[in-house]
C-alpha cells in the first residue's frame, strides 16, 4: 500500500527526550531491558487500514520511548500485511534507529495453504521466519516466538527450530505465547540443554483474563522468564468506551470476530462501572488503572498494547505515572470481578 502523507517529505527525527519518561525493566534473567509499553502492531497496519495513522502511531510510540514493536507472520489483514507495510515504515522512518529497536515476530497460527503452513514443525517455523524477514526487509528479528502449542509435534522439534534460528543469527533470542504452566517448564528446559534461553512468555492477560495465575506467573518467576501480556484493555472492555453505548469506531461493532457485542452484559458494565470509578479515584482512566494493574506484578516486564490512533497511546503511557496500589485498592478490584 503506497504511504501518501505529506510528512513523507521531511525526513523523521525521533525525539531526542525519548527516553527520559519511558521506564524500563530487564526481561527475565537476560540482558535485555524492555519498555514498560510495547507496541502491538495485531490491528491497524493490514491492507485494510489507513497506513498515514499507523505511521503516526509508530513514530509517537518511539518519541514516548518505546523501543519494542510486536508483529506476527499473520498479522493483516491479509496474513503477512502488517509485516509488509511495517517493513516500508521502516525503512522510511526508523532504518537508522534499527540498533534502538526491539522487532518481534511469530509463527504458530495458519499462515499458507497445506501441511506446512501451521502449529510448530521445523518445517515450518524456518520457513515462516524467513519468509517474515523478507517482509519486513531485516537481516534478522530480535524475539521470534512460537505463536501457540503444537499438540502433534514434539516439543523437542518446535524448541530445536528456535535454537536453530537462533544459532543462524535469524533471531538474537526466542519466547513462546500461550503456552501453559506444564508445557512453558518443559520447553524451558529444553531450550536450556540446547544453550538456547528461553527470554520470554507472552500470554494474554487482563483483569478479566486471570488464566495465567493458575501456575504461569510461578513458573515465569522461577525459571526468570520474562512476561510481555497481550490484550491488557480485553479488547476495549477495561475503557469507559462502552458504559454509554456502542461508539461506530469501536471494536465491538466494527469486528465482531474479537469483541462481539452480545459479550457486553449488563452484569459486565455493573464491574466496568465500579472499576472506572475506583480509577477516578486514583486520578487514572480506566485503561491506564488497568495497565498499571498488570505492571504492578513482578513477572510482567512489559505490557503490549494496540492502539488505533496516536491519541490513545499517550494516553496509555500515562498509566506510567502511577503503577502503585494500595492493599485496599487491590481488594476492592477483586471484590467487583467476584460478583
Amino acid at each position: 500500500m503506497e504511504i501518501n502523507d505529506t510528512q513523507n517529505m521531511m525526513g523523521y527525527v525521533a525525539n531526542p527526550e525519548r527516553y527520559k519518561k519511558m521506564q524500563y525493566k530487564r526481561c527475565g534473567n537476560s540482558g535485555l531491558l524492555l519498555p514498560r509499553l510495547s507496541l502491538g502492531l495485531w490491528h491497524n497496519f493490514g491492507d485494510t487500514d489507513n497506513l498515514i495513522k499507523a505511521r503516526r502511531i509508530l513514530r509517537t510510540a518511539f518519541d514516548l520511548g518505546i523501543t519494542h514493536f510486536d508483529l506476527a507472520n499473520n498479522y493483516g489483514p491479509p496474513y503477512g500485511a502488517a509485516e509488509t507495510n511495517f517493513g516500508k515504515l521502516f525503512h522510511q522512518d526508523f532504518k537508522n534507529y534499527r540498533d534502538e529497536l526491539i522487532i518481534s515476530s511469530k509463527a504458530g497460527f495458519d499462515m499458507w495453504p497445506g501441511p506446512y503452513g501451521n502449529y510448530g514443525s521445523k518445517k515450518y517455523l524456518i520457513a515462516s521466519l524467513d519468509q517474515s524477514l523478507k517482509r519486513m526487509g531485516l537481516d534478522y528479528v530480535d524475539i521470534f516466538y512460537h505463536h501457540r502449542p503444537d499438540p502433534e509435534t514434539p516439543l523437542e522439534e518446535t524448541m530445536a527450530a528456535l535454537h536453530q534460528i537462533v544459532q543462524q543469527g535469524k533471531a538474537l533470542y526466542v519466547g513462546i505465547s500461550n503456552y501453559s504452566a506444564e508445557l512453558t517448564k518443559k520447553a524451558y528446559d529444553i531450550l536450556k540443554e540446547m544453550g538456547t534461553p528461553l527470554l520470554t512468555h507472552q500470554p494474554k492477560y487482563s483483569m478479566f483474563e486471570r488464566w495465567v495465575e493458575d501456575g504461569l506467573l510461578n513458573v515465569l518467576d522461577d525459571k526468570k522468564v520474562g512476561g510481555i501480556v497481550f490484550s491488557p484493555l480485553a479488547q476495549g472492555l477495561l475503557t469507559d468506551k462502552y458504559l454509554n453505548g456502542f461508539p461506530e469506531d469501536s471494536r465491538a461493532v466494527r469486528d465482531a470476530r474479537y469483541l462481539d457485542t452480545g459479550q457486553i452484559t449488563q452484569d459486565l458494565l455493573n464491574k466496568i462501572s465500579a472499576l472506572n470509578d475506583l480509577a477516578k479515584n486514583r486520578n487514572q482512566s480506566l485503561a491506564q488503572m488497568a495497565i498499571a494493574w498488570l505492571l504492578q506484578k513482578p513477572q510482567v516486564t512489559s505490557v503490549l498494547v494496540g492502539v488505533s490512533k496516536p491519541e490513545q497511546l499517550k494516553d496509555n503511557v500515562k498509566a506510567l505515572d502511577n503503577l502503585t496500589f494500595k492493599n485496599e485498592e487491590l481488594q476492592t478490584i477483586e471484590n467487583i470481578l467476584a460478583n
